[in-house]
């Protein structure tokens, strides 16, 4: 019997549930909750597919009589997509295969934070790139800035493969100014703890790790994170010895005042401490080789590259910490600069096809593919993926993990600025 977990709020945050069945090696995969959803989605996407059908209707007349007209897929064969994504989330397979299948080149520029492709892109107004993947919290950050326009869903061929719930994300809180969704789900993971299994070992029943690990005395020059999140990490762990209350962390979100008194009281401790941090990441590849090369033992790190890590072989174990693993979707963005339209939602409907999707989880064990270790938003991929997968996912959420994970509340822009601020004087403290 399959069994599902709340992971949304009650209030305007994303309500969504996680599916961790994992019968016959299935993925896991968030639903949505209310019929009456269900029935608003269904009435939207039967609108986008009835819209496509004409559109594919007339197409097909006109091919009838002019044997000069020709389809979307053929004419973006000879574009490029500009594409500004997270370091490791095209592996080297998706790209050949969708150059071999469409002829469309893909200019990928990798970057390691929300705040890069924010900065890229109101550096350029957007122009150069075509694509962007912001973080499903940041739509507040986004909105003002006028940098995006929303997708067309008649143009998405596979937008049925995308997980429903997730894709209602994009339609409750990337919907700016009622134009429809300026965001679309791609890759979602989670930030937990990672550490050298041939150094270290959890010092609870069941293996299971602490953020507080990463602040004991015997972790002292062996521990890695990113900034501000590893803040986030350490202020759940004092939420639990007593130091702050139970909740303090999310309660930060509400106003500044509030936030202030508990960044406050995180920033002390983690200065107070400093002395445990090896190195501070900021993408994929410094957290493989923190672990790998680097001398750290124990670290706050993504999903992802562990994963990989663990994938290879590595003496290295993921899993989600005792006090929840802080849980994200990345998605897809439209350039209000784009310029090869058609090659854009040649490349949006290739990310949801099942196959492509599966295999650049972990290579699906296609030789030379890649992988970036994290999970899809397209039902189906986990069949496309490894045959080890299933087994991976349940070593590194075991137990109720997925029950408890930590959805990142939205941030307003006032958030993210103070946050900063603190992330800074613990940085340079």
């Amino acid at each position: 019997m399959r069994s599902v977990w709340w992971i949304g709020q009650s209030n305007s945050e994303t309500k969504a549930f996680l599916d961790p069945g994992i019968e016959s090696g299935k993925r896991h995969y968030w639903t949505r909750k209310t019929n009456q959803e269900d029935k608003v989605l269904d009435d939207k996407l039967n609108h986008s597919r009835r819209s496509f059908v004409k559109r594919s209707a007339a197409v097909s007349t006109a091919a009838a009589v002019g044997p000069w007209i020709i389809s979307r897929e053929v004419l973006a064969a000879a574009g490029q997509v500009n594409v500004l994504m997270w370091s490791d989330y095209l592996p080297p397979g998706f790209l050949n295969a969708f150059k071999e299948k469409t002829g469309i080149s893909v200019n990928y520029t990798g970057i390691g934070s929300n705040e890069e492709i924010l900065n890229k892109m109101k550096a350029t107004k957007g122009k150069g790139f075509d694509i962007c993947s912001p973080t499903n919290m940041r739509s507040l950050q986004w909105e003002p800035l006028g940098l995006l326009t929303p997708f067309d869903y008649g143009r998405i061929k596979n937008l049925s493969n995308v997980n429903p719930a997730m894709l209602r994300v994009g339609d409750d809180e990337w919907n700016f100014g009622g134009n429809g969704s300026h965001w679309l789900p791609h890759i979602w993971g989670t930030e937990g703890v990672a550490w050298r299994t041939d150094k270290w070992t959890p010092p609870r029943d069941g293996e299971m790790p602490s953020y507080g690990d990463i602040w004991q005395p015997d972790m002292a020059g062996k521990t890695m994170m990113r900034p501000h999140s590893g803040m986030l990490g350490a202020g759940l762990y004092l939420e639990t010895t007593g130091a702050l209350d139970p909740g303090a962390m999310r309660a930060a979100y509400a106003d500044e005042q509030t936030m202030r008194n508990t960044w406050q009281a995180v920033t002390d401790f983690c200065i107070a401490n400093k002395k445990q941090v090896k190195l501070f990441w900021n993408d994929a590849d410094t957290q493989k080789n923190g672990l790998m090369n680097q001398g750290v033992v124990v670290g706050q790190t993504w999903d992802g590259p562990p994963i990989t890590l663990m994938q290879n072989g590595d003496p290295v174990q993921y899993r989600a910490p005792v006090e929840g693993s802080l849980a994200w979707v990345d998605g897809m963005s439209l350039s209000k600069a784009a310029a090869d339209i058609d090659a854009v939602y040649a490349f949006i409907d290739y990310c949801f096809e099942p196959d492509p999707a599966g295999k650049s989880i972990d290579g699906g064990g296609v030789d030379g593919w890649g992988g970036h270790g994290y999970n899809s938003a397209v039902l189906g991929a986990d069949q496309f993926a490894s045959s080890n997968y299933g087994t991976m996912f349940g070593s590194v959420y075991p137990g109720d993990s997925l029950a408890n994970l930590w959805p990142w509340p939205k941030e307003p822009q006032w958030y993210a600025d103070v946050r900063t601020e603190y992330r800074n004087k613990f940085v340079n403290a």
